[in-house]
């Protein structure tokens, strides 16, 4: 796997999400100039004594302390303190990817040169990565102001030798990770705790990881509600390109002219009603699939606008104070700004959006599910798509109890965490994101809208299977849906009688999880 060059300018989330699962970075030499002059910058600051936050004052409410004396210590013992009383996080530890993805954060971050880190103190950090080593950042402690403080600090206490890590898959002290990777721990001078363990990591790591995952799930979507309404013989009218031209939201757009590649060439889309034994004469369908591409597309849009936010995110300095060194003739203040870039609020908010529209997806999901197995809606499909014929028989019944009780539980963890602030910091620090929680609740909540997508798939192939059985005459779902249909009917069979299902609904979440019935359905086109 081919290196990630980090230069504090150009990471995208791809990119981020290489470095998660394992590849390795390199740092631009240009970026690490820039690095070494606001270092330098700061330290002759210091040495003409001038007050600066967090370097020759204290942190948080003990920012009116001004540091005394000539010893360089006490400079070094400020910022120590500052990454051990501040790694204090509880709860479970982040999967290693996550951590990964916080670690290449902060490097590429520390090389735009505002934060007065040393050279080789990023260089540690970077081959602390490179390594694998992977401090453990337990999950709950961060109020997304300042940034990410204590989950940075447990990264930035191994750094130091302190704290835990995993290496090579196994928990230990932080210095024997060190130790067994070869890398030695380093000595933290003016601002480098500050630098390390001040800014917005944790949020966007958990951010970019849940979109990326999220962005398939969105495709898979898409094909499971596509499937379904091959299953029920359905109206093609409501995805018309000049229908979505009159209200031209881009999500929308964009999922219309998906549903329409997705059941390119189905017979049973638009089909007469009268080849079809038991379907009702309705010129309309329900809502749950009329109205796929306007909840769907509304859906996309809300991760869209995380997307673009988390973009700008990945390249901005996102720590305090800022250095200048470039600003030569200015005053202090205007060289070392004290400002707010710690502050999670843009993220929070586009997590919040996108917590808000998971629900409403796996919503959407399970109402198609639901209409499928209820004999009142279904359209002529034997109840709980099974033969029943002396009462005996469950089929599907509970499937949708499992996706309906998902979906309660995604709607109920849905409470923008934002609108919590609690102040900390003796209230000097008054307002906070509390962004650390909402990406953290919608990276757990993406792997349960995963759950309900793929009990709608399974549902819908065996319901697909009992429609073209209904039908006088030949009659078969689109090319895409028929791809995907066969990436389900590979792994779970076709159920003619009652049996054990909880082994089909393994496969099933697996067959979602690993990308295959998506694969399927794209390179059938």
């Amino acid at each position: 796997m081919k290196p990630i060059r980090l230069d504090g300018r150009s990471l995208t989330r791809a990119q981020l999400v290489e470095v998660a699962h394992g590849a390795s970075v390199e740092l631009d030499p240009a970026a690490l100039e820039n690095v070494a002059r606001a270092a330098d910058f700061l330290a002759g600051k210091v040495e003409q004594g001038q007050p600066i936050y967090g370097v020759s004052t204290g942190f948080g409410s003990n920012a009116d302390k001004l540091l005394g004396g000539s010893d360089a210590s006490i400079y070094a013992r400020l910022q120590r303190n500052l990454i051990e009383t501040h790694a204090v996080c509880v709860g479970e530890p982040f999967a290693p990817e996550v951590v990964r993805a916080m670690l290449c954060i902060r490097v590429n971050t520390l090389l735009r040169g505002h934060s007065g880190i040393r050279v080789q103190t990023l260089q540690a950090l970077a081959a602390m990565l490179n390594a694998g080593v992977v401090p453990v950042v337990p999950q709950l402690g961060s109020v997304g102001a300042s940034g990410d403080l204590a989950p940075l600090s447990h990264l930035a206490i191994v750094l130091i030798g302190g704290g835990e890590a995993f290496f090579g898959g196994e928990r230990m002290p932080g210095s024997e990770a060190l130790h067994r990777a070869g890398l030695q721990p380093v000595e933290l001078t003016i601002k480098e705790g500050l630098a390390l363990n001040n800014g917005t990591a944790q949020m966007l790591a958990t951010g970019v990881l849940a979109l990326q995952k999220l962005e398939d799930l969105l495709d898979t979507a898409d094909i499971a509600a596509a499937m379904t309404l091959d299953a029920f013989a359905g109206r093609l009218g409501a995805y018309a390109e000049e229908v979505h031209a009159l209200r031209p939201h881009p999500g929308q757009v964009h999922v219309a002219a998906r549903l329409r590649a997705l059941l390119a060439g189905s017979t049973l889309a638009d089909i007469a009603y009268a080849r079809v034994r038991d379907k009702k004469v309705q010129p309309q369908d329900s809502y749950s699939l009329r109205c796929v591409p306007q909840v769907h597309g509304a859906v996309r849009d809300a991760v869209a606008q995380a997307a673009r936010v988390l973009e700008i995110e990945l390249n901005a300095v996102t720590d305090n104070p800022l250095v200048f060194p470039e600003a030569t003739d200015a005053p202090l203040d205007r060289q070392v700004i004290s400002a707010g870039h710690f502050h999670g609020m843009p993220l929070a908010l586009a997590m919040s959006y996108v917590k808000a529209a998971i629900p409403v997806l796996a919503s959407i999901s399970e109402r198609r599910l639901n209409k499928l197995v209820d004999p009142a809606t279904s359209d002529g499909l034997p109840g709980f798509l099974v033969g029943n014929e002396d009462g005996t028989e469950s089929g599907f019944m509970i499937v949708q109890y499992t996706a309906a009780a998902i979906v309660n539980d995604l709607a109920s963890r849905a409470m923008p965490a934002t609108v919590y602030s609690i102040p900390t910091s003796a209230n000097a620090e008054d307002h906070v994101s509390m962004g650390a929680n909402e990406a953290r609740h919608v990276l757990a909540m993406v792997d349960d809208l995963g759950k309900v997508l793929a009990l709608e798939l399974m549902t819908a192939a065996q319901a697909l299977d009992l429609r073209v059985r209904m039908v006088e005459g030949e009659a078969h779902p689109g090319r895409a849906v028929a791809a995907a249909h066969a990436a389900i009917r590979e792994r779970i069979a076709f159920l003619d009688r009652d049996r054990a299902l909880d082994g089909d609904v393994r496969t099933a979440l697996a067959l979602v999880d690993d990308g295959s019935v998506l694969a399927a359905a794209r390179a059938a086109g």
